[in-house]
């Protein structure tokens, strides 16, 4: 089994277009989780970073929403620019993107 440095859930997670929680696909969650795997596989972190689809993370509403683990530190994802950001800034260098956590974490 292998061993991750981190471990990265993207909620992918689809509900009706009326529901006040929204969803974090309809915000283009599924796009970022893609942009973050190609990412990390061109990188060359492939070994020390797992990016996943998760299911419902219980924060739709200020998603797109990625937790990130060990930490279990999670952030509202919105742009490319702000998955790189993480990448570089976290997934690589340990260091937490205060600017794209998400309120309460």
């Amino acid at each position: 089994m292998p061993n991750y440095r981190y471990h990265l859930f993207v909620c992918t997670n689809q509900r009706a277009a009326d529901d006040p929680r929204g969803c974090c696909a309809a915000k283009g969650s599924e796009a970022l989780r893609d942009f973050f795997k190609e990412e990390v596989a061109k990188r060359g972190l492939k070994g020390s970073v797992r990016a996943n689809t998760a299911g419902c993370l219980n924060a739709c509403a200020m998603g797109p929403s990625v937790v990130v683990y060990p930490e279990g530190v999670w952030y509202r994802v919105k742009t490319t620019e702000d998955a790189i950001e993480i990448i570089e800034s976290h997934l690589t260098n340990g260091e937490i993107v205060e600017r794209l956590r998400m309120p309460g974490n």
